[in-house]
């Protein structure tokens, strides 16, 4: 066998073993890496609920135990009723997060997938037991452009979100809004509770997740309405 042929075997050896390693580590860490993203999604939805801090480490464990606690996931009709067991997946039941407390509601919290300029924006919006009230916001995953639209995944950004409101002071329901620039520079006094600060060169990102956001919750009026009419309540088969 020529030194050409042996090198060439050699090479086609070495990229068989290659990949069959690579395939098997990938195999490997695939519980682990499911895991993580597990992790991460329950640890967004404690921070919008404000039970876990953006500045302090969490084990699994301590996330875990928190979530199992304080949250569970139900479904959200068209008539705005919280629904439990099979329900919940069933179309057209919207996904809901509960945060409760002495088996009480203390909170909803709404995931949000909406397109921003590059691709999806996801995170979870949490709103008071009120249906009126946001009581936090967090970004999971969006692909904005960096220094630009890529500035609401800053603590800034989201925490400018606490305390909106959606609905005006006649109860109609008019969304969170992200301003073009200072709100207190940009928007009448009067709407200032529905408006958030705007990144200077985003004003795009601002407009979709804006529209993003203004969808989303529309869907969820329903049972935003039963939030605000003291009408929620747990499922009995929960």
């Amino acid at each position: 066998m020529s030194d050409m042929a042996k090198s060439i075997v050699f090479a086609v050896l070495m990229c068989a073993v290659l990949g069959v390693l690579l395939t098997g580590a990938a195999t490997a860490l695939q519980p682990l890496q499911q895991k993580n993203v597990e992790n991460d999604r329950r640890k967004n939805i404690l921070l919008a609920v404000d039970m876990v801090s953006r500045d302090q480490r969490y084990t699994h464990e301590e996330i875990s135990a928190l979530y199992e606690e304080k949250i569970e996931r139900f479904g959200a009709t068209q008539t705005g009723e919280i629904v439990s067991g099979d329900r919940i997946d069933a179309d057209p039941v919207l996904p809901i997060y509960l945060y409760i407390e002495n088996d009480e509601i203390n909170a909803y919290i709404v995931p949000i997938d909406t397109p921003g300029v590059w691709g999806e924006i996801s995170g979870y919006l949490a709103i008071d037991a009120d249906g009126s009230t946001v009581r936090g916001f967090t970004i999971t995953r969006h692909s904005e452009t960096p220094g630009l639209g890529g500035e609401i995944e800053r603590q800034w950004f989201q925490e400018n979100f606490e305390g909106k409101r959606i609905v005006d002071r006649q109860g109609t329901f008019v969304s969170v809004r992200v301003a073009r620039g200072d709100v207190e520079r940009q928007v009448d006094e009067e709407d200032r509770p529905h408006y958030v600060d705007g990144i200077s060169g985003a004003t795009l990102t601002g407009q979709k997740l804006t529209e993003g956001l203004e969808q989303i919750l529309y869907r969820y009026e329903p049972v935003s309405i039963r939030f605000r009419d003291n009408r929620a309540e747990l499922p009995d088969d929960r």
